[in-house]
């Protein structure tokens, strides 16, 4: 999701619900405590430099269990952001403390944010060495879906 997506749901909605990818919901107290630009700049195993920016959301569950982040508020600390620090139209992140500082794509079901999980991947495959994977084929099925290109009598042989 992109920053521009979220702050367009925003004014529709009553609270601000974000749900892990299992159902789970992260506690109804949370605090946003950071928004930002991350940027990641390396380079990958096939040695391409690359450079990625994404909109960073923190949240996180203090013990100040009466406490609601609204929609207006995050709308306005976003506005902030984009004000003092620049932040452009990026794919948000979220960190959220699991059992470690998880970091999750974010998707909207109509009703609650989704913290999609993220995994890892090879960016540079065809330098890596991964082999491909190879299509499986019934036997079976390929000797009689194709015809042979040698017939008796036919001089190819």
């Amino acid at each position: 999701m992109k920053l521009s997506e979220i702050k367009e749901i925003l004014p529709r909605l009553e609270n601000v619900e974000f749900q892990l990818e299992n159902g789970t919901f992260v506690p109804e107290h949370f605090h946003v405590t950071e928004v930002g630009t991350v940027t990641k700049h390396f380079i990958d195993c096939g040695g391409t430099i690359r450079i990625e920016k994404v909109v960073n959301f923190q949240l996180w569950n203090a013990n100040d269990f009466e406490h609601r982040l609204k929609p207006t508020k995050l709308l306005n600390i976003i506005n902030l952001s984009e004000e003092k620090l620049g932040i452009d139209n990026d794919e948000i992140e979220v960190e959220y403390q699991n059992t470690t500082i998880g970091k999750f794509d974010l998707e909207f079901n109509g009703k609650n944010f989704v913290l999609k999980n993220k995994t890892t991947a090879c960016l540079a495959q065809d330098a890596c060495g991964i082999p491909v994977k190879k299509e499986k084929v019934n036997l079976s099925e390929l000797s009689s879906a194709q015809t042979s290109c040698c017939t008796p009598n036919s001089g190819c042989c």
